[in-house]
């Protein structure tokens, strides 16, 4: 049965496993935001033995390029939304191993890579629904920071102070669960029972 969950970050592995598929989430404190560039950058940083600009052990990270607003000498996010996560697959295993992430923040699916980085490293990925930027950014308190503007606004690493952002589903687990794959395999044994009759 699916259940409705308030969490704060940073995350603990005790506020993870705790996650089953289905169930709806709404965070509040810090997350991140971070996109193709970010991440990439991240890696290099990682191989040139740099830190990343943030400490991201128990963070939510999002994958999601905020529309901002300069408010004198302060940001104001007027949307936030999902971008596709499935892009950032291949960093998967060193956003949650590596840096210690607890949430991915998305759109769409991902893949095993990830779900098995999830279950290993006691991590959770929750949908954002799309189309939502405007609603979404209502949780968004205030910037706190902004780092590699230089990548361009979408791309840059944002330190969003939020309250209650959501509703966030559980896609994927910590258990190795994927509502991905039951629906697939929910639609296969469908469509089977459709062909035979």
């Amino acid at each position: 049965m699916a259940r409705e969950v308030r969490l704060s970050t940073p995350l603990r592995c005790e506020d993870v496993v705790d996650l089953n598929i289905g169930d709806v989430v709404y965070l509040s404190g810090i997350v991140y935001t971070a996109r193709d560039l970010a991440h990439i950058r991240i890696m290099d940083y990682l191989r040139e033995g740099k830190s990343p600009p943030e400490d991201f052990r128990g963070a939510a990270l999002f994958h999601a390029g905020p529309v901002v607003r300069r408010k004198g000498d302060m940001w104001e996010v007027v949307g936030v939304g999902p971008t596709t996560s499935m892009r950032m697959e291949p960093f998967s295993e060193t956003v949650l191993g590596r840096l210690g992430v607890k949430a991915i923040i998305g759109k769409g699916g991902m893949g095993e890579n990830t779900l098995n980085a999830l279950k290993r490293y006691c991590g959770v990925y929750l949908l954002s629904p799309p189309g939502c930027s405007v609603i979404l950014s209502k949780a968004v308190r205030r910037v706190l920071r902004v780092h590699w503007l230089d990548l361009g606004i979408p791309e840059a690493i944002w330190v969003l102070e939020v309250e209650l952002l959501g509703p966030l589903i559980v896609a994927m687990d910590s258990h190795g669960n994927s509502i991905f794959r039951e629906v697939r395999e929910r639609a296969l044994t469908t469509l089977s029972r459709i062909l035979r009759e």
